[in-house]
């Protein structure tokens, strides 16, 4: 089994390493992870593709800094038009065009072994966006639903792992971004080891 992690940072990725599995910085936001994600897929071929990251937490979703959660779900959430009733989702609008309806991306690809928790999660370019509809989902980050897509038009294996560093509420500046990044290598770790051998 061949596979590639992608991190957004080479902060999330500092000090990662494990034998036989590539790894590639595939940058913050929605654009350059569309394009990294895609790159890695035609260049590398692997047999599964992880994108690992921190993220952000909605105070209503009960999960804790330093908890590593699987995310099941994303949905582009920025993705739409201001209106005169406020921000509504591009899915959501009654366009006369003819457009793929895209809101929530499903991973059909969670290792049912795993103990760690699922969660749902928003995709954003601007972050801590106040407009954004986050009633349905846990997390918060600025690459996952680009990933996900990609992903799943190329008909590749995916997971996503994401570390909470934070409370997703502007003005709450208590990040623990050394202890999410080392929770998540630890995750990452408990992770490969429960997959098939990877290739060396």
């Amino acid at each position: 089994m061949s596979i590639c992690i992608l991190f957004p940072t080479a902060t999330e990725a500092r000090q990662f390493q494990h034998p036989g599995v590539d790894t590639v910085v595939s940058g913050v936001g929605l654009t350059a992870t569309a394009y990294a994600t895609l790159k890695a897929i035609r260049e590398q071929r692997p047999s599964l593709l992880i994108l690992a990251g921190i993220a952000g937490v909605y105070p209503q979703a009960g999960l804790d800094i330093g908890e590593v959660v699987l995310v099941s779900s994303e949905v582009e959430g920025d993705l739409g038009f201001f209106t005169p009733q406020g921000f509504t989702h591009l899915a959501q609008l009654p366009l006369e065009m003819a457009f793929e309806r895209r809101h929530t991306l499903h991973c059909p690809h969670l290792p049912a072994a795993s103990t760690l928790r699922r969660a749902r999660s928003l995709s954003l370019n601007a972050a801590l966006a106040p407009f954004v509809d986050s009633s349905e989902v846990e997390i918060e980050n600025m690459e996952g639903a680009a990933f996900f897509h990609v992903c799943l038009q190329e008909n590749v294996p995916f997971i996503e792992l994401r570390a909470i560093s934070n409370v997703v509420q502007p003005g709450h500046d208590d990040w623990d971004m050394d202890g999410a990044v080392s929770a998540l290598h630890a995750a990452l770790h408990q992770l490969l080891a429960q997959l098939p051998v990877v290739e060396t």
